[in-house]
């Protein structure tokens, strides 16, 4: 379909490791009015090689792909074409899924449950210099920083190379919380809570949680209770 009046189409490239969801998504973009897709691709490192062959407006990007993900493909795109910008389009809308895929430089974030008049104002929106964020992406970047910082985690992650996230996790354990509420409170799935656990205890060499507290006091991460 063509653009509007004066508009010229915008140039997309479908990038999803998933085979009938990528020609679904390609099938959809081209009934869509403003938009031309011009390939696809089935992995990050695919997608990055599109990218510098044709040249496109706008990448519609999953996250979730083998060998070269949509964050690192995300970001090795927007640092050698940043003629082109980068619209999230995956099934996950979490905190862990999110804030990578900004970071990185996406300028848009949409779930796979976005309608064709969404992804449409999504790409205009970023070709215009603006975000182009669902309704509930949007919700949840204002939660998200609305909610006030733990006042005992440390900004930045420790001498031992641990992450933030995975300095925000210790913090949590020494407070008293389980996974699953350290999972609430940090907006993840249990499993990845775990996960940071696995990581942190094999940088810093702490074999359980009793450990973990002691370690939390001795840095400095938590301050003891006054008494």
């Amino acid at each position: 379909m063509t653009a509007g009046p004066g508009e010229k189409a915008a140039r997309v490239l479908v990038v999803d490791d998933q085979t009938v969801v990528r020609e679904g998504i390609v099938m959809l973009l081209g009934l869509l009015p403003g938009i031309e897709v011009v390939g696809a691709a089935g992995d990050g490192d695919e997608a990055v090689r599109l990218v510098a062959e044709l040249a496109p407006d706008v990448v519609l990007m999953d996250l979730r792909m083998p060998r070269c993900d949509g964050v690192e493909a995300t970001r090795r795109i927007r640092a050698e074409h940043p003629g082109t910008q980068v619209v999230v389009l995956t099934t996950y809308a979490d905190d862990e899924s999110l804030f990578p895929a900004l970071r990185a430089g996406a300028r848009g974030y949409l779930t796979k449950d976005a309608g064709g008049e969404e992804i449409v104002r999504a790409v205009r929106s970023v070709l215009s210099g603006d975000a182009g964020l669902s309704p509930s992406i949007q919700r949840r970047l204002l939660e998200r920083l609305s909610e006030p910082e733990p006042a005992s985690v440390v900004p930045v992650g420790s001498s031992d190379g641990l992450t933030v996230r995975e300095t925000e996790v210790v913090v949590l354990i020494a407070e008293g919380l389980n996974n699953q509420e350290i999972a609430r409170r940090l907006h993840v799935s249990t499993a990845t809570v775990k996960t940071h656990i696995n990581n942190l205890f094999a940088k810093t060499g702490l074999k359980d949680r009793a450990q973990a507290v002691r370690y939390a006091y001795g840095k400095g991460l938590v301050r003891p209770p006054r008494g």
